[in-house]
């Protein structure tokens, strides 16, 4: 019998109270999570988990929270609503462990929904532009359902699955999920070149997407012999590969190749990645290895956050109380970062947000999670400056601090600290 179905008869094998992993980002199989939010009339607490997803996200819909609940490890905008909706739930995780819950049972799946490459003539697809924890969640899904799509672009690294191992394919034929670049503007620019200042030749980087890290790979074109081992990249990476600015050759492991687990860019990036042995997708649980990470010198850890207080503890999962997004590989990769020879952990964010409220914050609101501690902190990058906390007392770190927030709100963040704080 033909393991090739239609999206509505590939979902009637699944059952209330299912719990099903979704694969992330680019990849987001919306083909397959459509057809399932059109039986919800049939079903009743059927559990959908996932990292961050691009597109549609049907079974969010609060409407419908009787037969779907949304259990996100890295909340999205498409689902972020579920959380104050009741109709779904966050999970704290760090994207290293994530593949090693459904190893270790913490989290028992049924189903996988998953987007792959048709099958080559020796029956093998590949999991294209997203691999996180996909494998782990095949091999640990009683019921693995493919949705196979030509423009998926073919990848080398852990993602290779042969057909053997998917029991329902389900033919497709769209453009896989994407992002254009946005214009850098001046704030993001200046951040930027600050960064890059931090940046030596022959150092190994980690950043996401955005208008920063772009503002970053923009500074970057005389520099020399760079490597890339990061969660995930963009577009901005092509022309410095093509330019050989990156090159990887002086990396600690997996020198000559680079690494992500998931990507998400324009058609340009899943046009330069598809049949490129240059790069290489693995599974998170090796990519934010902290053990691994560190094993590349001068590696260059670039992250975000929503806000840092001045004693140096970074908020970068919440609003307070309300859960934004999710710990994600953050600390994954600056304490890889840290621990490496030469290497640098980079916080860089503006100093006000689009409301002009300060981001460097004399405390963090009620309510909001320390993702990256203050014990792991070593630079603090905004449009004003470069804190150096590496070494420093609380006294030290809140002048640092301080004289890298936005001069409006200087005087008031420095007087709140020391009215309720007991250091000097």
């Amino acid at each position: 019998m033909s393991k090739y179905v239609t999206a509505a008869e590939a979902v009637k094998v699944i059952k209330s109270n299912d719990r099903i992993y979704v694969q992330a980002a680019a990849a987001t199989p919306t083909v397959l999570t459509k057809a399932l939010a059109e039986r919800a009339s049939e079903l009743r607490n059927v559990e959908l988990c996932h990292l961050h997803t691009e597109g549609e996200a049907a079974y969010a819909n609060p409407e419908l929270i009787a037969s779907f609940h949304v259990n996100s490890f890295f909340i999205g905008q498409n689902v972020r609503h579920t959380i104050a909706s009741g109709n779904g739930s966050y999970t704290p995780v760090f994207l290293s462990e994530l593949p090693h819950l459904f190893r270790k049972g913490a989290i028992p799946l049924d189903v996988a929904f998953i987007h792959v490459s048709p099958p080559d003539s020796h029956g093998y697809c590949s999991l294209g532009v997203s691999v996180e924890a996909s494998i782990a969640a095949v091999e640990n899904s009683k019921i693995v359902i493919a949705q196979v799509n030509p423009n998926m672009p073919r990848t080398f690294g852990d993602g290779i699955l042969h057909v053997s191992e998917i029991d329902y394919l389900v033919e497709v034929n769209e453009p896989i999920h994407g992002h254009g670049s946005k214009e850098i503007n001046p704030t993001e620019a200046k951040i930027g070149e600050l960064v890059a200042g931090l940046i030596e030749d022959e150092s190994t980087l980690q950043m996401g997407i955005g208008s920063i890290p772009n503002a970053v790979l923009a500074q970057l074109v005389n520099h020399k012999n760079l490597g890339l081992h990061t969660e995930m990249f963009s577009d901005g990476v092509i022309d410095l590969i093509e330019n050989d600015v990156i090159n990887c050759n002086f990396k600690g492991v997996n020198r000559g190749r680079a690494l992500a687990t998931f990507l998400i860019g324009s058609q340009r990036l899943y046009d330069f990645v598809n049949d490129n042995p240059f790069i290489e997708m693995r599974e998170s649980s090796y990519v934010n290895d902290t053990s691994v990470i560190r094993r590349n010198p001068k590696m260059i850890a670039i992250n975000s956050a929503i806000e840092v207080d001045i004693t140096g503890q970074v908020c970068a999962d919440s609003i307070g109380a309300k859960m934004y997004s999710g710990v994600g590989g953050q600390m994954d990769f600056v304490r890889g970062a840290s621990l490496s020879k030469g290497g640098k952990a980079i916080i860089a964010l503006p100093s006000v947000t689009k409301r002009g409220e300060s981001r460097i914050v004399p405390y963090l609101k009620q309510g909001a999670g320390v993702v990256t501690t203050r014990s792991h902190v070593q630079y603090v990058v905004t449009e004003y400056g470069i804190a150096d906390l590496y070494g420093k007392t609380l006294k030290q770190r809140s002048d640092e601090l301080v004289k890298i927030a936005h001069p409006d709100h200087r005087e008031w963040i420095e007087k709140a600290y020391y009215e309720l704080s007991h250091f000097k």
